[in-house]
């Protein structure tokens, strides 16, 4: 096992930017992820701590040794990609032996390492079956065998669920998180799917535009986002954000419709204007208007144990989520609960009002 440290992590394709001045410490041990939309960098900078791209410009570390210049082969890392990359010639045992084979291991010693790693993997059954006997989750598998027999000193992937239907997914997220608990290797994940790195993570670096816009564990980024890139990736229905006049600065009052709402946790707020942000399953559903906006219900979007509704008040459009049905053009009423609130800065996208206390959440 191995903490990884980056150090200035720049990284250039002639004049564009993919990474920027990235400093990040990766725990020995832990389950870490970097998450993102398509072409945020994250990809190339699994990449950078392999080996297999050159920095332009910082240093990567593990524990402390600095293995900026070490070909992939010296960093002691096992990849597992988006594609199975297995031999279809091989059976399921040659597959997993393969790098023990390269390493010239003798025949006793390969037979117990990869009946090892397939009694962890519950691949006993098929060593003697070809990759094309198997399923999809079965393959992922192999290639994460494939990868543990080596016993690295860290395993990165890349995006090694995308392949996978949405119940395998689901599968092999349980799967890979028993495997680390079993293992407790140093893991470094790549995915664009925030449910499965919210699922995943020990903690979660978010990266857009070239930086980490925010780096923590998972419940922080969900009620305590830094900015509204990252209030608007992470969370399925995303935050509704809603541009408010500030109608007082002290204490914060900001319009919303035709009515004002005081801002908690606040004492002054230094903005003509702000985003006011809030989740949509913290939006509070009531049918009478105590201190509430009233407001239409336009659409309604079933999904199966709970309703997506967009809710217009005041000429504002919202989502929110309903254990209760309603019809198209309902009548009733919304709360907005001040512990649940977020508050942006209208121009850079920057956090201005404390983050809401998870406890808080976790006890209503």
């Amino acid at each position: 096992m191995s903490s990884i440290r980056l150090e200035n992590i720049t990284k250039r394709f002639g004049d564009n930017v993919v990474l920027r001045d990235i400093n990040l410490e990766i725990n020995d041990g832990e389950f870490f992820t970097f998450l993102g939309p398509s072409g945020c960098g994250k990809s190339t900078l699994l990449n950078i701590i392999a080996g297999l791209e050159e920095v332009s410009t910082g240093r990567i570390l593990f524990d402390d040794q600095d293995v900026t210049g070490l070909p992939p082969a010296r960093r002691d890392v096992a990849m597992v990609f988006q594609s199975y990359a297995l031999y279809p010639h091989m059976t399921v045992f040659d597959n997993i032996a393969f790098p023990l084979k390269i390493k010239r291991f003798d025949r006793e010693r390969i037979r117990r390492e990869v009946e090892r790693v397939a009694s962890v993997l519950g691949l006993e059954e098929l060593l003697d079956r070809k990759p094309r006997e198997l399923s999809g989750g079965q393959r992922q598998r192999v290639a994460l065998g494939r990868a543990m027999v080596r016993n690295p000193r860290v395993f990165l992937m890349d995006e090694p669920l995308s392949n996978l239907d949405a119940r395998l997914r689901i599968e092999m997220r349980s799967e890979l998180k028993r495997l680390h608990r079993r293992l407790g290797t140093t893991m470094v994940y790549v995915t664009h799917d925030q449910a499965e790195a919210m699922a995943l993570s020990d903690r979660i670096a978010i990266l857009n535009n070239s930086i980490i816009q925010q780096c923590a564990d998972p419940l922080s980024v969900y009620s305590e986002p830094s900015n509204t890139f990252v209030a608007r990736f992470i969370g399925t229905p995303p935050m509704n954000l809603i541009e408010a006049r500030v109608r007082a600065k002290t204490p914060p009052v900001v319009e919303l419709g035709r009515q004002t709402y005081q801002i908690a946790g606040l004492n002054e707020i230094g903005y003509d204007r702000v985003l006011l942000g809030i989740r949509p399953e913290d939006v509070v559903i009531k049918s009478s208007p105590d201190g509430g906006f009233e407001a239409t219900v336009e659409i309604v979007e079933p999904e199966g144990a709970r309703y997506l509704l967009d809710i217009l008040f005041d000429g504002i459009m919202i989502k929110a989520v309903s254990e209760k049905a309603f019809g198209s053009g309902e009548k009733l009423y919304i709360e907005f609960p001040r512990d649940r609130v977020h508050l942006f800065a209208p121009h850079t996208g920057e956090r201005i009002n404390p983050p809401p206390d998870p406890t808080a959440r976790e006890n209503s």
